[in-house]
This record gives C-alpha cells, structure tokens and sequence, in this order.
C-alpha cells in the first residue's frame, strides 16, 4: 500500500490533478506503481521501480532530469488526495525506431485502490490527452491488459481504437531441444536484395493500422533495408540479428521470416515470426524449430499476434509459455480535432 494513504472525507485545498514534478514525486510513483501493476510486473518491471526509488534518494539535478525524462518519467499527471499521489498517467514522446516526431506513448496509467471508481484515471487521461494535442501530437498508443474490460472500454469512450492482441511469449533455457524437423522446408539466410520481399510480406501479416510489428515496432522500411549508420549503431552495441527466410518455389517471393536477435549483455536471444497466412502452421513450425534447436540453451521470447491460433499453438508445443495478452490501442489526435 501507498504510505500513509487514507480515504478522507476532508481532502486538503492542494488535493486534485497537477503535473508531474520529478523533484518531489519519484518516491511516491514507484510506490503507486508497484501496488497497481504487482500481479503483472516482470522482472524489467521491478528494476525500473528500484531505479525509480534510486533516483529519488539521489535528490534532484538537471541529470537527474535528463536521464529520467529519457526513460519516459519526466512527462504527464498525477492526481493528489491527503496531500499523497493516488493517482497518475505517465506520457513521453515516441522519438526513435520510426515513429514521425509526432508519436505520444501513453504507459503506468495508475489508481491506488483504495481510490478506483471515482474517475481519477479518466480525469487524468483527458489532462495528459489535452497536454500531447497541445504539443503537436498525431497519433498516442497504449496497452492494456486483454482482460482488463473496464480499463477497455475506458480507452475506447475517450476516444482510442483497439489495433490488435499481442502476446508475449517466452521459452526457458532448461527445456529439452526438440528433435530436427523431418519436413525438408529449405530454410536459408535472407539475401540483402530481399528486403523489398521481406516488406511486402510484413505488409500482409504485420500491416500498421492493425500493430505493425509490435508494441513500439512500427512497420517502417528502416527495419528491412537497414543502413550502413544503422549496421554501426548495431555494431557498437554488440547487437546481431540473424535472418532466416523461407521462399517460394520459384525464388520470387518470401512465405516465412524469422528474425533472431541477439545482444552481448543479455542473455535471452528476442524472435520475430512473419508467416503467409496460407502457410501458417507448416512453415512458422519449420522456423521455430530451428530457432529452439540452435539457440534454445538460453532463454527466447517472441511478441506474436493472439489471432494467429495456428502459431500459438506451435509456440505452446516448443513449450513458450504465455507472460503477456495486451489489446494495442491508437489515438488518432488528429483525428479526434476534426
């Protein structure tokens, strides 16, 4: 629970909505945070909370600020009630991996519990709405949880539209190595001139209006026809990303994809499926069976859409299990002006 939060009847003239100030606010943010989202909250989750208490012992500085407001923190509403936060809607721009310069990301929409059902969190979503459309914003994303309806049909009054389910999925390393694939797919490297080929295909499975590639994955050519800067940003942060690609017959086009991506300092390796819909459940087992045989000693995690049935249950075979079931949602601020 929140220190020293209690429902009062008499709440203090200070009491109510303001912005977020990261001078006075870090401690109480991660408290609000860590009870809200503690069924949920992962082990990346837990870290940033006690980066967060971190910050707040180390006083403020124009660092200090700098660093936060990179990491998402330092932007939107908290809403305040006996003097403590008990509520809050955090909001930083979306500014790297393709997004235009005017993408807001919506994250720790919070209400203590003992607050829930007054309408704080919607309160504080129209404030931080107000503020990104005040800032030039285009477009705002958010997650929820799949089963969380309230939340749901929240999001949807105010105005944003559910783009697709995704589920994340992960596979320990201790797990048994399946046996090789007797199917006789030919499975090989994507070719540099391939990346036209690759795009289309993530056109028909991962289209932008409906997710693109994933939470904070765009659909943009940037992630098929990389640069020689992006091959150095790669380089220097001891990121690799390996393409396995599987072609038709007559070598024109591309059915299946599957990208292994691999960092020095973490241990887990992050897959990228993209299927033919006519050929999900054959090649999508193919890809992945090679993807466990090879790398599957250390732990591998995939985001993959929940309506691809056929795939999730190969995923559950090779033994991925569920961590996360998320609705993506969109508001188109533009849109919403006219």
């Amino acid at each position: 629970m929140v220190a020293g939060v209690q429902a009062s009847e008499n709440s203090a003239s200070s009491d109510g909505p303001r912005p977020v100030n990261l001078r006075t606010d870090l401690g109480q943010l991660a408290d609000l945070i860590e009870i809200s989202f503690a069924n949920a909250m992962d082990n990346r989750g837990r870290a940033a909370v006690q980066e967060m208490r971190t910050f707040a012992r180390m006083g403020p500085g124009l660092s200090l600020l700098s660093a936060l407001n990179q990491m998402g923190m330092g932007q939107g509403h908290v809403w305040i009630a006996n003097g403590r936060i008990v509520g809050n809607v955090t909001v930083y721009p979306a500014s790297e991996r393709g997004f235009d310069g005017k993408t807001w990301v919506f994250v720790n929409v919070a209400t203590h519990p003992n607050f829930q059902r007054r309408g704080i969190a919607e309160h504080l979503m129209h404030a931080s709405m107000d503020m990104i459309r005040a800032r030039g914003a285009h477009t705002a994303y958010l997650q929820v949880d799949a089963d969380n309806m309230v939340a749901r049909r929240l999001y949807n009054r105010l105005g944003f539209v559910e783009e697709r389910g995704f589920i994340t999925w992960r596979r320990s390393g201790l797990y048994h190595k399946p046996a090789p694939s007797n199917s006789g797919i030919h499975i090989a490297h994507r070719r540099a001139d391939e990346w036209r080929a690759e795009y289309e295909l993530a056109q028909m499975v991962r289209p932008q209006l409906l997710g693109g590639l994933g939470w904070l994955r765009p659909l943009t050519l940037a992630e098929f026809r990389r640069t020689p800067w992006q091959h150095l940003r790669d380089w220097l942060s001891f990121r690799s990303v390996e393409r396995l690609v599987i072609r038709s017959e007559d070598g024109k086009r591309l059915l299946a994809a599957l990208w292994i991506e691999n960092m020095l300092m973490n241990s887990s390796a992050s897959l990228t499926l993209l299927v033919h819909p006519d050929y999900e459940g054959v090649y999508d087992e193919a890809l992945l069976n090679t993807a466990v045989r090879r790398f599957g000693s250390a732990p591998l995690n995939i985001e993959h859409p929940a309506d691809r049935e056929a795939t999730n249950t190969i995923l559950r075979r090779y033994q991925f299990g569920p961590r996360m079931d998320v609705i993506q949602m969109r508001w188109d601020v533009k849109a919403a002006r006219s």
